[in-house]
């Protein structure tokens, strides 16, 4: 199968999942992140407070939607129309009222790369980053 090819069938995957996903699904923007390991994503930011809105197929899901504080994020393993393996030049963002308890809360459970410290810019943060070396700033005003 052709890349271009390959890429529309995991699309049109993606997108049934979606359709059938309504309940989960709703109209603020939600990245889309390739995983190498759907189940272990779905672990990983279950530790960091996250709550699993949805997965699918039950039984080996490739697809999975996240959610912390009003961030939403939703991840694709298996064929995806993304042949590079995951990356992204940049963090997520998810905002919370207690950085130290969240801090507290996960601090055995994951790698911290850092903080809990006061920023310059007047936030207080933690930076964690996921299997896939994905960044997540849980974050509070300072």
């Amino acid at each position: 199968m052709s890349g271009s090819v390959k890429g529309r069938a995991a699309q049109a995957t993606a997108a049934s999942y979606l359709s059938g996903m309504g309940a989960a699904v709703d109209a603020r923007p939600v990245a889309i992140l390739k995983s190498s390991d759907i189940r272990r994503t779905e672990d990983w930011f279950g530790k960091v407070g996250f709550v699993l809105r949805a997965h699918h197929p039950e039984e080996a899901p490739t697809w999975c939607e996240l959610e912390r504080d009003g961030t939403v994020l939703q991840f694709l393993g298996g064929e995806t129309p993304w042949i590079d393996a995951p990356a992204f030049t940049g963090c997520f963002y998810v905002h919370c009222s207690d950085v130290d308890a969240v801090y507290e809360q996960i601090r055995d459970l994951v790698e911290i790369d850092w903080g809990v410290e006061d920023r310059d810019w007047g936030a207080r943060e933690l930076v964690l980053r996921d299997p896939d070396g994905y960044f997540v700033t849980i974050t509070q005003p300072a």
